[in-house]
């Protein structure tokens, strides 16, 4: 088993949460004994030394420039001569028997494309994004907190039984926190699009390999903590949620062609104006806790309604931080829940 399973982490400013998910690798798959490759973005932010002194076995690999999560997790991937191989993220911590279990269901499953866990919030409840649909220009504009919890049960989502077993099922897009892949199926994909900078590399990647007669498979027994997995409304930046639809895109234009991208974006405007609406009235009627956070999704769905109509993202002066934003993609590729 040990020459058939290697791990990659893409680090981007994530020392702290990188050496917990170290340590539970140490803790879970010790009888695995897998190969851990982590490559740091060009971060720069001590998480070598960090290796050298408490992770000697892991083999560090500098990206001397930050070319996403994506590209970074192929240069990783380069270095691979095992069967196997686990795209993990660095804030994310392994339950007892997780990995073993996912690599049980690999084998059992020969036309096996991704195998993914149950991803698990913070404090334990259950990270829904872990399992999406295919991406629609529909369901992308109707996506939101408050649908899903109207209608949990509704195909636009793709969890369809997913939340409600504890056996193995094929579903459509699984989050890029934790996806487990035979080598030959990353190679055969030709791993990451480079096109992807953040956001949407997991549900392309997901998407190619149906496409390819694979199965995209969820296994709920295998649990995994993903703690940059809690992005809500509120807590999505302006600057993240437009590279979000900028990602978006991308990927309708690469796998579904040019129509279909601009149908995505002009969704997306109608998405925008319907929720400032709804906002508007939070802000005449709502509690004062309520309009605060109405003036922040005001703000965001502002700049998305500019970006879907306008072309235009937000400039870097209007970022506290474009850096930090960027890093937070490396924790968490998956697509937004709004």
């Amino acid at each position: 088993m040990s020459e058939q399973f290697s791990i990659i982490i893409v680090n981007w400013n994530s020392k702290k949460y990188l050496r917990r998910c170290l340590e539970t690798i140490r803790t879970t798959c010790s009888e695995l004994s897998p190969r851990v490759i982590v490559v740091d973005g060009a971060s720069f932010d001590g998480c070598g030394v960090m290796l050298a002194d408490e992770f000697p076995e892991v083999q560090f690999i500098q990206s001397p420039r930050n070319n996403g999560f994506g590209s970074c997790n192929n240069l990783g991937f380069a270095e691979v001569s095992s069967g196997n191989v686990m795209l993990l993220n660095p804030d994310t911590e392994l339950s007892s028997g997780a990995v073993a279990r996912l690599l049980q269901i690999m084998l059992k499953t020969p036309n096996a494309g991704v195998v993914a866990p149950r991803l698990l919030n913070s404090d334990g409840s259950l990270q829904t994004s872990c399992v999406q649909a295919f991406p629609t220009p529909l369901n992308q504009a109707l996506d939101s907190n408050f649908l899903r919890r109207l209608f949990p049960k509704s195909h636009l989502w793709g969890t369809g039984v997913a939340f409600n077993t504890d056996e193995p099922v094929q579903v459509d897009v699984v989050s890029g926190a934790c996806m487990l892949l035979k080598s030959e199926v990353f190679r055969k994909l030709g791993g990451f699009r480079s096109e992807f900078f953040m956001y949407w590399e997991d549900a392309d990647l997901c998407y190619r390999a149906s496409r390819a007669g694979l199965a995209n498979v969820f296994v709920p027994d295998a649990r995994v903590v993903h703690h940059g997995g809690c992005s809500s409304q509120s807590q999505v930046s302006g600057f993240s949620a437009v590279m979000m639809r900028v990602a978006g895109v991308m990927y309708f234009s690469l796998n579904e062609g040019a129509l279909a991208a601009a149908l995505y974006r002009a969704l997306q405007a109608a998405s925008a104006f319907a929720r400032l609406m709804f906002l508007a009235f939070s802000l005449l009627l709502g509690s004062r806790h309520h309009r605060d956070e109405a003036r922040a999704s005001v703000r965001k769905w502002l700049l998305i309604l500019r970006w879907a109509l306008l072309n235009e993202k937000p400039a870097v002066a209007r970022c506290s931080s474009v850096e930090d934003e960027i890093g937070g993609a490396f924790g968490n590729t998956q697509l937004e829940v709004k």
